[in-house]
């Protein structure tokens, strides 16, 4: 909900009702896979939701095939793709371009959403330096490419609103802001927020706003999904821990108040462990001083399911960035950090971190937009208005 009007009014409305989005019986689901599964047969494996729940929904799900995905092994090397694309990483891309635009022929509008496991640790090279050096790299069929850059790259190129739900190196890259400037097309990211980093970004303000200092916040969680299995491996541990590493240090403006969190020291471990499955557990050890340098401590326990955190996350972004397209609101769309541990930004804006100051931007962005709407309303129903905005 959003507030609108005065605070003493309490007047609230829902956020469809502020703004127009799109409705549940306007979604049309499609997907790519590297594992040939519909997907019925996809939740059933993972495990996350119970039988007679799916089984209400058994016969749409069954209808969502998966289109064969594209993968390179070495940006994911716990899996083994069996359902993928084959072809250099120019045929790759316009395959993918090709998909997107059949899917364009069957419905309105398309946003694609990257929800796949998290890639290897990169740092951005010439390949995404520009967008012209992008289109090079893929004519020389360039192995620094990762799968997640082919798909934005081929939303982008078909006008089409790209978020980065993982953590690995996509939007943020110099090449797919310059595309997402070229094209007029929003794009955001990265690292849904979801479990452990969601109560930093709740806690830490707390403690920040009432000057507790704060020595060291070791976190370390517990999970056994494919998620769990992807960091297992080193590389891809290393793009969640950096994602994860940069939330406290600008909640804390530790430049503003050093002798209270200047000698944070943070630890970010996470475990895979296949018994826990999807339900994931994350415990937090933060050791604080309060007046005369005392020591105190806050233990956080967080018993939490991943996906179904995450699942609300996913549809909340697609709608909002189908409603940035529609606004003509195009590249990084910062008023969406609020779902994520790394938000892009647009260049020369700071990273936000704070979960209520990112619900401010959020709620912010939505009211401009409703206000427009409604200026617009009025402009087009008073002829006398129209001429006048000109």
């Amino acid at each position: 909900t959003a507030r609108i009007g005065k605070r003493t009014e309490k007047s609230f409305v829902k956020i469809n009702e502020l703004v127009p989005l799109a409705g549940p019986d306007d979604l049309v689901f499609a997907a790519w896979d590297i594992f040939p599964d519909n997907a019925y047969e996809a939740s059933l494996k993972a495990g996350v939701l119970k039988h007679e729940d799916l089984s209400q929904v058994k016969q749409e799900l069954s209808k969502i095939t998966p289109l064969k995905g594209a993968f390179d092994q070495t940006f994911v090397k716990k899996l083994d793709g069996t359902h993928v694309k084959e072809g250099t990483r120019r045929q790759l891309a316009e395959a993918l371009r090709k998909d997107i635009q059949e899917m364009k022929k069957n419905v309105d509008r398309v946003v694609v959403l990257w929800a796949a496991s998290t890639e290897v640790y990169r740092e951005a090279g010439k390949a995404l330096s520009s967008a012209q050096a992008f289109e090079a790299a893929l004519d020389q069929d360039d192995q620094s490419i990762a799968p997640s850059q082919l798909y934005a790259y081929a939303a982008l190129k078909e006008g089409v609103p790209f978020a980065n739900g993982a953590p690995n190196l996509t939007v943020d890259a110099d090449a797919m802001v310059e595309l997402a400037k070229e094209n007029a097309v929003p794009i955001c990211g990265k690292d849904f927020k979801t479990g452990q980093t969601l109560m930093k970004t709740i806690v830490a303000p707390g403690l920040k706003n009432r000057l507790i200092g704060v020595k060291g916040w070791f976190s370390t969680n517990i999970l056994g999904n494919r998620d769990g299995e992807v960091l297992d491996d080193p590389e891809s541990f290393k793009s969640k821990e950096v994602s994860k590493a940069g939330v406290l240090d600008t909640i804390f403006q530790t430049d503003t108040y050093p002798d209270l969190y200047s000698e944070l020291y943070h630890k970010i471990r996470i475990n895979y462990y296949p018994p826990r499955g999807d339900a994931k557990e994350g415990w937090d050890n933060i050791d604080i001083f309060g007046w005369l340098g005392y020591p105190m401590q806050v233990k956080i326990n967080f018993l939490c399911r991943d996906s179904i955190l995450a699942a609300p996350l996913v549809l909340d972004v697609a709608l909002f960035m189908d409603l940035a397209a529609r606004s003509g609101w195009h590249s990084p769309q910062d008023w969406l950090s609020f779902y994520y541990k790394s938000p892009v930004t647009p260049a020369g804006v700071s990273v936000e971190h704070d979960l209520f100051k990112q619900r401010e931007r959020l709620n912010a962005r939505l009211k401009q937009a409703a206000q427009a709407a409604v200026r617009n309303t009025e402009m087009y129903a008073n002829p006398k208005k129209r001429r006048l905005s000109k």
